[in-house]
């Protein structure tokens, strides 16, 4: 049960992420319909949920001796993998994913704190 409460959580807040880049970042496109944008964000929680910790494993040298910046770059890469990946979403160039990697970061990092005090105060 709290596998699934999380990965819902987890869409949920991809899902308004991805909107909210695709609304404020000129070069980041998102498609407008509802159901593409739940497919974008269910594509970009699954890659975010599976993918993510192996790479971040693999690469956790790197992260270490950058004091954890190398994982925006990780971050980055999980989004360009979304616009192969998803037709739904098109990013132009490299300025509009660092923009879209730290937008997409920052909410991530902002709803989960949330969450986490939310639901441990309940």
């Amino acid at each position: 049960m709290r596998f699934l409460s999380h990965l819902i959580f987890s869409c949920f807040s991809n899902l308004i992420a991805l909107i909210l880049a695709g609304n404020f970042i000129a070069g980041f496109e998102i498609s407008n319909n509802f159901v593409n944008l739940l497919i974008a964000a269910g594509i970009f929680t699954l890659l975010n949920l599976y993918l993510r910790p192996i790479i971040k494993m693999i690469l956790s040298p790197i992260i270490f001796l950058t004091l954890g910046l190398f994982t925006l770059v990780i971050n980055a890469g999980m989004l360009y993998l979304l616009d192969i990946l998803s037709v739904n979403v098109t990013i132009t160039g490299v300025e509009p994913l660092i923009y879209g990697t730290l937008l997409i970061s920052g909410i991530n990092l902002i709803l989960n704190f949330s969450a986490k005090h939310l639901f441990k105060n309940s």
